[in-house]
């Protein structure tokens, strides 16, 4: 038994692997990790680079492609900026316009009721909107019968709301006709290419056909973009006028209501 221990503890100790050995094998296994993750890395800088010279590479593209579309899409550029102009300008006319001070009839109400009907009127030109402009018609009529009040400032707002609604039927037909120019684009551009594919007879070749393709495609993408924009930009400020309306009606039923308050407290008295 003794000996077989022995033998036993021997052959344990000549098995244990050496220290020096270890370390060589460790290292060998941190270089090659090392070397794999670098080389990771390096492939993925060299994917990024190519991606982004290809991005690069479709934004030109895309402009040689515009430029291939034809006469037309210099209308569409006309018609896109044509469009922005219109909505540039009513965005900033409907806001403008829209602009409401919460204190604006509690001061009309205190002057008309002080006698001071001179300065309501130039409180109306200070703030210069549809709704003031409604207003001060209907301080210039005070006296005359209610009816004839109500029908004056019901002429002026809709006078102002046809100023604020003027460019929007341009916008709107830009709208309509950009698509249908794009459209038209498509139809001259297969018409082309079946032209160029009778001339070729029975020799034909892509090459004879990829001007035709290309005014058929972009222009019709022209045609969509421009209108899609237009359309969207037309119901936005149809949108905003809407708003105004609805500050100017509840604006001129305060002001029907603040005429009819002296009448209403002389008939509480007696």
């Amino acid at each position: 038994m003794s000996g077989s221990l022995m033998t036993d503890r021997l052959g344990l100790r000549g098995d244990c692997p050496t220290h020096p050995n270890d370390k060589e094998k460790n290292a060998t296994r941190l270089i090659k990790q090392f070397h794999n993750m670098l080389s990771t890395l390096l492939q993925a800088g060299a994917e990024a680079v190519e991606a982004a010279q290809g991005q690069q590479e479709v934004s030109v593209s895309i402009l040689e492609m515009a430029a291939k579309g034809g006469w037309l899409m210099i209308v569409l550029l006309v018609l896109s900026v044509i469009a922005i102009f219109i909505f540039g300008k009513k965005w900033y006319q409907i806001g403008q316009a829209g602009r409401v001070d919460k204190n604006f009839m509690n001061d009309i109400r205190d002057y008309i009721h002080e006698g001071k009907i001179k300065s309501a009127l130039t409180l109306c030109t200070k703030y210069d909107t549809p709704a003031a402009r409604m207003i001060e018609t209907g301080i210039n009529r005070i006296g005359r019968p209610l009816s004839d009040i109500q029908t004056a400032v019901d002429n002026v707002g809709n006078a102002e709301v046809a100023r604020l609604e003027r460019g929007l039927p341009y916008l709107a037909a830009i709208s309509g006709g950009a698509p249908m120019i794009g459209f038209l684009g498509t139809v001259i551009g297969m018409v082309q290419a079946f032209f160029n594919m009778s001339n070729a007879g029975s020799n034909v070749d892509i090459t004879l056909l990829s001007g035709g393709i290309y005014t058929a495609m972009i222009t019709t993408v022209g045609g969509l973009i421009v209108g899609i924009l237009a359309y969207f930009g037309y119901n936005f400020l149809t949108a905003k006028v809407s708003d105004v309306v609805a500050k100017m009606e509840n604006t001129t039923i305060q002001f029907m209501d603040l005429l009819n308050e002296p009448a209403e407290k002389e008939t509480t008295e007696e």
